[in-house]
């Protein structure tokens, strides 16, 4: 049996600019962070040769390309997995329109855990970049390629989307009271609806080239964040996600909504000085940033959004039980 933990994500900055149709102009650059809240997939041998998959539902089949679950499927085909086998899947969010990447950490912890079942062992570069092709490539998702990276490598990163197609990635460098000021600081908030989040993305990508200025004034603010994360000055982020959240409703018409300005009004009068909506937009979580002194009142405000507290994570995706048989067909 095997186990593997997939941190889900929260982005600071930077977000949009890791679209193909902006990096190959321009080149991307993000900063995300793991979180403490995961996706979690399991994969134990069967005595005979069929496939289980346990999700929502259930399915029996005989061969990888009868699945429906459309990550399993093509994970399964990317790491070479056949058949004799069982994967149940869990997560501690909805499992789709959250915002905080469960998609993307699905997809690395499937082909994480696919792998170590047949006794090999990948980096964390190639299990973000075969999820990339997965959801991006062989299943046309219209999203971007930091969700999948933030999930293998984890910890406060960087990520810079190279003209070529090429990623690197990168730690920020901050420790210790800062760090956990920093997680303290920030919180997150569930607007009480998910999203898909195809729509919004189709029509920000379709925009890619008549919101350039504004892309590139997301990703400046992203350099923003480093420098201040670096410098120190951790209550600056608040200012560089209120900023963020301005420019980012200008990428598509259907990023935030009337009961979403409401609920940023909630927050930044209750004392936050910055929020966004993690990921696409249109609902999921409102992640905020709240000195520790204006919490109790934030808190007030928002009393009728459930809140969801996390930690930082230092660590990507991970096998946390292995038990291999050594005769597996």
């Amino acid at each position: 049996m095997i186990i593997s933990q997939t941190p889900l994500r929260i982005s600071l900055c930077g977000g949009g600019t890791d679209f193909k149709g902006y990096y190959e102009k321009e080149e991307g650059f993000v900063v995300s962070t793991a979180i403490d809240k995961y996706v979690y997939v399991i994969v134990k041998e069967r005595f005979d040769d069929k496939i289980y998959v346990d999700y929502a539902r259930k399915e029996i089949v005989d061969s990888i390309d009868e699945i429906k679950h459309e990550l399993v499927r093509e994970a399964a085909k990317k790491s070479g997995i056949t058949n004799g086998f069982e994967v149940a899947m869990l997560a501690d969010i909805p499992s789709e329109g959250s915002g905080l990447g469960s998609s993307s950490s699905l997809a690395v912890g499937l082909l994480n855990a696919f792998y170590t079942f047949q006794g090999v062992q990948v980096t964390h570069e190639q299990l973000a970049r075969e999820a990339c092709e997965i959801e991006i490539d062989i299943l046309g998702k219209p999203i971007g390629k930091q969700d999948q990276y933030i999930a293998a490598y984890g910890g406060l990163s960087t990520v810079k989307f190279k003209k070529d197609g090429s990623v690197e990635v990168g730690k920020v460098n901050l420790h210790g009271d800062l760090k956990r000021k920093l997680g303290g600081n920030l919180l997150l908030f569930f607007t009480n609806t998910t999203r898909k989040a195809a729509s919004i993305l189709e029509e920000q990508q379709a925009n890619i080239d008549d919101t350039m200025e504004f892309l590139n004034k997301i990703k400046q603010l992203a350099f923003d964040a480093v420098a201040a994360l670096e410098a120190g000055e951790i209550d600056e982020i608040g200012n560089l996600l209120a900023k963020n959240w301005e420019l980012k409703k200008k990428l598509s018409s259907n990023i935030s909504n009337p009961y979403i300005d409401e609920m940023y009004n909630l927050a930044m009068t209750g004392g936050a000085t910055g929020a966004k909506i993690a990921g696409a937009g249109g609902g999921g979580f409102l992640m905020t940033y709240c000195p520790r002194m204006s919490q109790d009142d934030m808190r007030a405000n928002m009393a009728a959004y459930r809140e969801f507290p996390f930690l930082l994570e230092s660590f990507g995706s991970r096998i946390m039980f292995s038990y291999r048989r050594y005769d597996l067909k």
